[in-house]
């Protein structure tokens, strides 16, 4: 059960708030408030496994309050300003929800912080047990299968291996301390894995990170504008500034322009 915290400074929001993380079964509303100078008291008293924090604010905004905190606890903003997300990726975010938006938004960011809090816990027991007691360390490395030609990566999570082809992988995720693997098929796997090591990880022709959240399949890109990259019709991901040089120069090599 994670313990929750809802900030914003609307009261109809705060209540729609409130009401999505009844719904939720495994999120329990541990305190509400409309003031982010008070968010930060609740937070330094009692434990908090989730913020949901609204952006925009008077006094101070979500962004400076996750900033303020010495030890946040995971983050899902909401604001009603598309231009934030950015920021909110920066500071690690779990996720970011647009407003308006309907219960089965919030339920899929939701199921993000549950599945990274899951892996944490699993970590810290694998930590905690016996050292006599073989545990399963997450791994992820190349990995060749007899008769086939295309790469394999072998991921260990959740006390099993799993052998992924590069080619069936869309994109990955930085979240934290941990990536997760979009898949072709809408599966996804998450691990304990750093992102630069998952870089080396990847054939380098294939794969480029685009952001510091985000390694995309340069094979699955449908289209490019604006500074970002689509995978299909609506699912996009952000290119970061720092990247858009050694995307652009991607381009231009592999591609003709009409």
């Amino acid at each position: 059960m994670l313990k929750c915290l809802a900030i914003d400074d609307e009261p109809l929001a705060l209540r729609q708030l409130a009401a999505y993380i009844a719904k939720t079964p495994y999120l329990e509303l541990a305190a509400s408030t409309t003031n982010a100078l008070e968010a930060q008291r609740i937070v330094g008293t009692q434990p908090i496994d989730l913020l949901f924090c609204d952006i925009n604010m008077p006094d101070l905004n979500g962004l400076d309050l996750v900033r303020s905190l010495p030890h946040p606890p995971m983050v899902i903003f909401t604001t009603a300003y598309s231009e934030h997300a950015i920021e909110g990726f920066r500071l690690d975010a779990i996720d970011y929800l647009l407003k308006p938006f309907d219960f089965a938004e919030f339920s899929r960011a939701a199921t993000k912080a549950y599945s990274l809090y899951e892996l944490r816990q699993q970590a810290a027991k694998q930590q905690e047990a016996p050292a006599a007691e073989p545990t399963i360390e997450p791994v992820i490395e190349p990995a060749s299968i007899e008769g086939e030609e295309k790469e394999y990566l072998s991921v260990k999570a959740d006390y099993k291996v799993s052998l992924v082809r590069t080619s069936d992988i869309l994109y990955i995720e930085s979240e934290g301390e941990y990536v997760r693997l979009h898949l072709a098929d809408g599966s996804k796997i998450m691990t304990l894995f750093r992102m630069k090591k998952m870089e080396d990880a990847l054939p380098a022709d294939s794969f480029m990170r685009i952001h510091r959240c985000y390694i995309v399949n340069l094979n699955r890109i449908k289209s490019f504008v604006r500074g970002r990259v689509y995978l299909n019709e609506k699912e996009y991901l952000p290119i970061g500034e720092r990247y858009k040089e050694e995307f652009r120069h991607h381009v231009e090599q592999k591609y003709k322009t009409l």
